[in-house]
């Protein structure tokens, strides 16, 4: 199966020397199961020709907010209408999780709590407690028509989201593995954009194993038509 990769930012370079670019870490979370990949750095302007050039689409994460003013965001948005429509398989992380909710007529907003950076416990229909590594200050707000709450946290009410059987959308990082999550913020630690209380309790939780593999199982089960959601009431 052929899942296209809409790429929507680029990893740090330090990051990125270690571990590659987010493709690559999607590659790497999803090695069992089967899947081939292509990507498109739509961040830079590289748009698919056509929907059906892949079997099944997930989209990255990225340093920008979806209400932002960038050219990549009205052609993807309109690209995830498409996608939607056409009920071919989509994903979305951290920022897919945003702009596929914001293109699908949900809101996404600064949150008023701040960031979340490190680990965090999630709340998953099917697993119960699951620990992620997160990095994002934005969240979903309102929820589109169609989308039910699959997970959630205290922090982030909004966690994962699931749109019947055409998208599968998760606010955390399942591809940042505890190496990759460290590198992150040995890279920005000097950033004034994050506060330092911050980037300590990263450093303080840096050995709290996470449960990636099982959200990987889901994103998996959904891309196959296989994913059997319990939906929240």
């Amino acid at each position: 199966m052929l899942i296209g990769i809409l790429q929507c930012g680029h990893a740090p370079d330090e990051v990125r020397a270690q571990h590659g670019d987010f493709d690559a870490m999607f590659a790497t979370l999803f090695q069992s199961y089967d899947f081939t990949f292509q990507t498109w750095n739509v961040v830079d302007g590289d748009f698919p020709a056509a929907i059906d050039a892949a079997d099944g689409w997930l989209i990255s994460g990225s340093k920008h907010g979806a209400y932002e003013d960038h050219a990549f965001i009205p052609p993807l948005s309109e690209l995830i209408r498409e996608i939607y429509a056409s009920a071919r398989p989509m994903v979305g992380i951290c920022f897919g999780h945003q702009i596929i909710a914001q293109a699908l007529g949900g809101r996404v907003e600064k949150f008023e709590g701040g960031w979340a950076i490190g680990r965090h416990d999630y709340s998953f229909n099917g697993h119960g407690s699951v620990t992620l590594n997160a990095w994002h200050q934005d969240q979903v707000t309102t929820l589109p028509p169609e989308a039910q709450v699959i997970g959630s946290s205290p922090f982030c009410q909004f966690a994962a989201l699931i749109y019947g059987q055409k998208a599968f959308t998760v606010q955390p990082h399942p591809e940042f593995s505890n190496s990759v999550f460290d590198d992150y913020v040995k890279s920005r630690r000097s950033s004034p954009v994050y506060p330092p209380a911050f980037m300590e309790r990263a450093d303080q939780l840096r050995d709290v194993p996470i449960q990636n593999s099982a959200i990987a199982q889901d994103i998996a089960a959904f891309l196959k038509g296989k994913y059997i959601p319990e939906i929240r009431s």
